[in-house]
């Protein structure tokens, strides 16, 4: 007979009560209540770490405990709890990022947007984006896709065409390089400094690259692959002053308002096409605030706001809604008299006043968070003080 029970969000145990040799000191039943608990203590969302883990028997004398994890404190402890409850095992679990990828453990987007997957497949669901020049943690590789962690812990499969390797020596090399962030809507570099020009790529606002030199009104930019272009430089802005500028409620809102109309698209996190939440994401962070990837997160983080009076609310505040304060499924961004800005279907405005005629009663408010007082706190980190973009002491 075999027990079959999931733990540690994708953690699989599967117990052959017939064959398996297991002197353990605790009731099977306890032991199953106590590995659901430490699950939810190591890893309470699986969107940011990876625990899969089993333990099945095998024609070893021991039952074999395999899979694999970015943890290793989470390794260690369960390994500890099975110790000290007595249970015999051997040990498979192979730890992230695999050793296959030797010291190519970190990455750079190398496209205008690169897409990140749920798995490693093109027709997998499409569950966040990376704008060019995002610094990539890489954990694994399998069919022709990388799993990797962006900077907000999220973690997903990019297909090895939307990335660059590096070493943590390499990456360190290019944190010292004179970058530079495109700052309009959408735009090319192109292989010429003229109009008509052939495209090297397309680039989205947020796109960060180096820049090698100046000329007539062009910067010369690399690419994090190597590729070379042209692109105008006042679309741009240097990365000391993008990054360094005290960040602005107007310029937020600013880039939110001139995102109207851009088509939804689930997963997507840009300004060609975007999700609720990935659409507040490109609107801060062009501001140089990294927010965390879905509405569900966003709304753990920040400063709370009592939005059960529209007078509470200021522009620039984070408004969700869902079903209640535990099934957050979409977001927006306050305005100011009751009006905020979102992407449903596509970006557009629409209103929590009851009377007003942009209402629509099936959205519910659940919660609104102020993220302007709380910089550099949990969810919510500048891009100047992330260690991903930036050498520090």
């Amino acid at each position: 007979m075999m027990l079959f029970f999931k733990k540690f969000g994708c953690l699989i145990l599967f117990l052959f009560a017939g064959a398996m040799v297991m002197a353990q000191s605790i009731p099977f039943k306890t032991l199953s209540v106590e590995l659901q608990s430490l699950q939810k203590q190591l890893v309470p969302d699986k969107r940011v770490a990876i625990l899969d883990i089993g333990l099945q028997d095998t024609l070893q004398p021991k039952p074999v405990i395999s899979g694999e994890t970015d943890l290793p404190e989470a390794k260690a402890q369960i390994i500890q709890y099975l110790t000290d409850n007595k249970i015999q095992f051997i040990d498979s679990i192979r730890l992230l990022p695999d050793i296959a990828l030797g010291e190519k453990i970190w990455a750079l987007a190398t496209l205008s947007v690169s897409n990140i997957r749920a798995l490693p497949d093109d027709a997998s669901e499409l569950v966040s984006q990376a704008l060019m020049g995002t610094p990539l943690r890489v954990l694994d590789y399998k069919n022709k896709f990388y799993r990797v962690q962006t900077p907000d812990k999220y973690i997903g499969w990019m297909d090895a065409g939307g990335l660059q390797l590096f070493t943590e020596k390499e990456l360190g090399r290019w944190k010292g390089t004179k970058r530079f962030l495109f700052i309009s809507m959408s735009g090319y570099a192109c292989d010429a400094p003229r109009k008509k020009a052939e495209v090297v790529s397309d680039l989205v606002i947020g796109d960060l690259f180096e820049v090698e030199a100046k000329v007539r009104g062009y910067l010369i930019i690399r690419l994090p692959d190597g590729r070379s272009g042209y692109v105008r430089k006042s679309h741009c802005i240097s990365f000391e002053d993008w990054s360094n500028t005290d960040p602005k409620v107007s310029s937020i809102v600013s880039v939110a308002r001139n995102m109207m109309g851009s088509p939804y698209l689930w997963g997507g996190a840009s300004s060609k096409a975007n999700d609720c939440s990935g659409f507040v994401k490109v609107a801060y962070y062009a501001q140089g605030i990294i927010l965390a990837r879905d509405a569900s997160q966003q709304a753990k983080y920040g400063e709370p706001v009592d939005f059960s009076k529209i007078e509470n609310l200021q522009p620039g505040d984070l408004l969700f809604f869902g079903r209640d304060e535990r099934h957050i499924t979409h977001t927006g961004i306050y305005l100011g008299n009751g009006d905020f800005i979102h992407s449903s279907g596509r970006v557009l405005i629409s209103s929590i006043d009851p009377t007003d005629p942009k209402y629509n009663p099936a959205r519910k408010s659940q919660a609104a968070r102020r993220v302007m007082h709380s910089l550099n706190t949990e969810g919510i980190v500048r891009v100047k003080d992330h260690p991903w973009y930036i050498n520090k002491p």
